[in-house]
């Protein structure tokens, strides 16, 4: 095409605009005004007073006399004795939480107390001594920021091939050419080069290998015991101390074992890994020691876990193990914050299939495994029994004991760790024939004694264990595998007893009990019911139900959400309750702070699975209950009084941190020789993470490179130009918004939930009420809007509006703005966050969702905040978001449809509350328009199918208009669960 062609138009040149954010304590800058004010309405909002809407009026009135408790609140019995409102006077205690709610016990042995680098504890107060200073300029090895941060984009962020940066230098290059000045770096090998070069995070790979060492057969000697097996480790002290060091944790991170209590009734809630009593208990036996006290005891937790980086032909299986430490808070460790570092990689012997089964081999295999811990895990030794000190990320030094902790790993990993035999429990002693029967923890000196008294294979028959491995705790103190299990939420709950157990059951069962013609019909119903549920925030949808192949643990947890109201109907009522119960217990062990009152609701959930679940045992499905997986529940009341919250300890963290230390520098090498490759990749990481801590800890990335490029040459150009160094330039940070300023918060805010309408309004959708009237065929509309500013304008009038005379109604016919979505903002540290608890989930109200179908969604309206659970909510389906000003004041609102809640209580199978849509005296459905402060966030709801079959014709976006009822989906996040009670 011409140059000159008529349809050409100007290409915008590259921005240097760049807004800081303007909270103290925000670093992160923007483009746009709009993207700076999106920000600050999420991450620093001001929180208005809590508004409820008017109760919609309802044929079935809920009685305030069944209100239901929250789970976190406590039942009191006023003839009970009073319980203490503070902590005894003889320990170190510390109250925390709004008003003082809880307060902390802490271990007085091995307190924490910091000292100077020689050990020599420092008086209370004393400040951390001043770290070596760097000039603010040095970006050693780097020349500059932006040296650093393209070094930074390449090899982490953009992960680019060697050639392909090769080809990126020299297009830099040409551009600046014509300036005489060059790319930051020569080639990819000088990249590479300074980043070998960074000081830092500097734990090198070492590894050491093993040989079979046993009686070898004359002849035919199988390879494997001629093999030379290379392990690849790091320093796992050196880990542990950069970890303690790191000051990004500083302020995530417990030095002392403490015990967490409600301070108006005593009740003790479990969170993060120290609040729990195996750490306490260590303690205690740490500080029996003189030397040891003012310690800080540092629990060193472990993971393994064998990932497939390719189904293709070679050797594409790895071993990698991992590393934390219990003192880093659940939140970090699970955000993926560098809080969990690969410290190995394991060897996995192979041999023919002639020689797979031989006892030799067999135990070889056991064996190295063990050993090869053992030796890695060496270094930390001297350590768990002579304090050493380390310092930390606050800045001060302490003397740090050393302690295995638990142990992450699923259940051929357990097997392996506990030295038992498959399908016995590595925690406890029950026989393999009746798991649930009570049995006996296993424990080191037990197992011990049974080695010594009996037989090989005695123990192996009777006791489940494989007595020729020596486990590697053998060789480190207070350390025992069988008590340092960890639970597993994947694949003990989600993948085990959900998925593969009673998921699997149904279609056994549908099968035994219908033929096999109709159990595919009723499947084939199931799998519409599941793919006809409407689109909601953060959930997976499954087009064709579930019958697909490849299953993940992000389908089975997505599907736990769906599935319970899709055989609602099919199965029989046992079945369907058998359901509800394990899933009741997999979200209430699944909580971020689990309370005593919780681990009672916990034990209720396990009761009536194990009631239930006997239907599939009576319809023949399944002979016994005695599976390892299924058995585990029965350890997670104690496993949590021992840990803590259990999802800080999920397989889930060790296998997401597979992408980063395993699948991603796989992919990056060259397939030949990878691991050296891929150990080369990590230790790069591993250093340009630790100089960005450094740098980060100097204030040397405040803001972006683009902006304090623009800054420096600003204030270059100001020098010279003899002009004040706030000079104007439109197009550098100086950009005033008014009003928007008022949005930073900067004092620290306890959220519950905030909703805000989207920054942009629709230009081609209706500017006034009586156009939105028609456009969404709502004729009182106008008359709606009236009753909505009468209640605003009066808020302490008791009067139902249907009673006040339409003579004392405002009258608005002005302009309003008309919204697609709006975003809830609230606190909910046992979904997906934020490190801070944060979500963030966005509600849609557009007559076009992707250029497609219309979508609405539905909404948790606060009506009756001094009640709890469901009582205090009603359910609406948002027709419309817009605003509007009126007499100075703008009022943001929502147009909505009630639901009317059946009944005074959840339904009994389900254990979800039925709600329909609310339909006025005159059979028109019953709509308001309500201030979107009183939306407290998204509701899903989910059709009563009854035993109805789903038509082959209903799509999941005609789901809110098909059906006379709905379920109000607890199960669709955890935070809803624990509002929706």
């Amino acid at each position: 095409m011409p140059a000159n062609a008529t349809n050409s138009r100007p290409r915008p040149d590259h921005s240097t605009l760049q807004l800081p954010c303007g909270h103290p304590s925000c670093q992160r800058y923007f483009k746009t005004a709009a993207g700076r004010t999106k920000h600050r309405l999420s991450a620093h909002p001001i929180i208005p007073q809590p508004v409820s809407a008017p109760c919609p009026p309802s044929p079935e009135l809920l009685d305030p006399g069944n209100d239901q408790q929250r789970e976190d609140d406590v039942p009191f019995n006023a003839d009970e004795v009073p319980r203490p409102l503070s902590p005894p006077a003889d320990v170190n205690a510390e109250f925390y939480g709004p008003k003082n709610q809880f307060y902390r016990n802490y271990h007085k042995g091995l307190d924490g107390r910091p000292c100077d680098e020689n050990g020599v504890f420092l008086s209370p107060g004393t400040l951390p001594p001043p770290l070596v200073e760097r000039p603010a300029d040095d970006w050693t090895p780097f020349r500059n920021r932006i040296e650093f941060e393209a070094a930074e984009f390449l090899f982490c962020k953009d992960q680019m091939s060697a050639s392909h940066i090769d080809t990126l230098l020299d297009l830099w290059a040409a551009t600046l050419a014509k300036h005489d000045d060059h790319p930051p770096f020569a080639n990819h090998r000088d990249l590479y080069q300074t980043i070998d070069s960074i000081p830092l995070g500097d734990v090198p790979w070492q590894n050491f290998a093993v040989k079979f060492c046993g009686d070898k057969p004359d002849v035919d000697i199988p390879p494997w015991m001629n093999g030379s097996y290379d392990v690849w480790f790091r320093d796992p002290r050196e880990v542990v101390r950069n970890m303690l060091a790191n000051p990004m944790y500083a302020d995530e991170m417990d030095y002392q074992p403490y015990r967490e209590y409600a301070s108006a009734t005593d009740e003790r809630q479990w969170k993060d890994f120290m609040s729990a009593d195996w750490a306490w208990d260590q303690a205690d036996e740490i500080s029996n020691d003189p030397d040891t006290v003012g310690a800080t005891f540092v629990p060193v937790i472990l993971g393994s876990d064998k990932t497939t980086v390719s189904v293709g032909t070679g050797n594409n299986e790895y071993y990698p193990l991992y590393l934390s430490i219990g003192n880093v808070r659940n939140n970090v460790r699970r955000a993926h914050r560098d809080a969990i570092a690969v410290i190995g990689f394991l060897a996995m012997p192979k041999t023919a299939r002639v020689h797979a089964e031989d006892p030799k081999f067999r135990k070889f295999r056991r064996q190295l495994f063990h050993s090869s811990l053992s030796k890695i895990l060496q270094p930390l030794k001297p350590g768990m029994t002579k304090p050493e000190v380390a310092r930390f990320g606050d800045g001060h030094f302490r003397r740090v004991v050393y302690g295995l902790g638990p142990y992450i790993a699923d259940y051929e990993e357990q097997v392996l760790l506990g030295c038992i035999v498959k399908r016995w429990c590595a925690r406890c002693l029950a026989s393999r024939l009746n798991l649930d029967d009570d049995a006996l923890d296993r424990c080191r000196e037990y197992v011990d004694a049974l080695v010594e008294e009996g037989t090989l294979l005695e123990i192996w028959d009777d006791y489940g264990i494989v007595g020729d491995i020596v486990p590697f705790t053998n060789d480190f103190p207070r350390a025992d595998i069988n008590r340092l299990i960890a639970p597993d939420l994947l694949h003990q709950l989600i993948k085990g007893a959900f998925k593969d157990h009673l998921v699997d059951w149904v279609e056994k069962y549908l099968l035994l009990t219908h033929g096999k013609r109709e159990a595919q019909r009723i499947m084939d119903d199931i799998d519409r019911r599941i793919a006809a549920v409407a689109s909601f925030t953060g959930l997976r949808r499954f087009p064709e139900g579930r019958g697909f192949k490849q299953w993940t643990g992000d389908d089975s947890k997505a599907l736990m959400k769906v599935y319970l109201p899709a055989i609602e109907g099919h199965l029989p009522q046992d079945i369907v309750r058998a359901f509800r119960a394990l899933l009741e217990f997999c979200y209430l062990v699944r909580r971020n702070i689990i309370t005593e009152k919780t681990l009672t609701e916990i034990q209720d959930a396990l009761a009536r699975f194990h009631h239930y679940r006997e239907a599939f045992r009576d319809a023949g499905v399944v002979p016994t209950f005695s599976l390892p997986r299924q058995h585990s529940l029965k350890h997670y009341i104690q496993l949590i009084r021992l840990f803590g919250a259990p999802n800080g300890l999920c397989s889930s963290i060790t296998e997401s941190k597979h992408i980063k230390a395993v699948k991603e520098p796989w992919r990056r090498s060259s397939r030949f020789n990878a691991l050296g490759q891929m150990l080369r990749t990590n230790q790069r990481l591993d250093k340009l993470a630790a100089l960005r801590v450094d740098f980060t800890r100097r204030n040397m990335l405040s803001g972006t490179c683009l902006s304090a490029v623009v800054m420096a040459l600003r204030m270059y150009q100001n020098f010279f130009a003899n002009a004040p160094p706030n000079g104007s330039n439109a197009n550098v940070l100086d950009v005033d918004e008014g009003h928007d300023d008022g949005e930073v918060d900067d004092e620290s805010t306890v959220l519950q939930a905030d909703v805000q309408l989207a920054l942009t309004p629709q230009r081609r959708r209706a500017k006034t009420i009586a156009a939105l009237a028609a456009e969404l065929n709502i004729t009182h509309l106008p008359n709606l809007l009236r009753q909505f500013l009468f209640e605003q304008k009066h808020p302490n009038d008791t009067r139902d509006v249907s009673e006040v005379s339409e003579f004392h109604f405002p009258h608005y016919d002005g302009g309003i703005s008309v919204f697609n979505s709006a975003s809830s903002r609230f606190y909910s540290p046992s979904d997906l966050s934020g490190i801070g608890g944060m979500r963030t989930e966005y509600i849609r109200a557009c007559p076009q969702w992707r250029n497609g179908h219309a979508r609405n969604d539905c909404v948790f309206v606060s009506t009756k905040p001094e009640l709890e659970g469901m009582q205090g909510f009603d359910i609406a389906r948002v027709l419309c978001f817009f605003s509007f000003t009126f007499q100075g004041t703008t009022y943001p609102c929502a147009v909505i449809r009630w639901f009317d809640t059946v009944g005074d209580s959840p339904d009994e199978d389900t254990g979800m509350w039925i709600v329909r849509p609310a339909y006025r005296a005159n059979h028109s459905p019953h709509m308001s328009i309500i201030h979107i402060d009183s939306i407290y966030r998204a509701a899903h709801l989910i059709p009563v199918y009854g035993t109805q079959f789903v038509s082959h014709d209903l799509k999941y976006y005609q789901s809110y208009d098909s059906f006379r009822a709905y379920y109000v989906n607890k199960y669709a996040d955890h935070h809803a669960f624990e509002i929706a009670f």
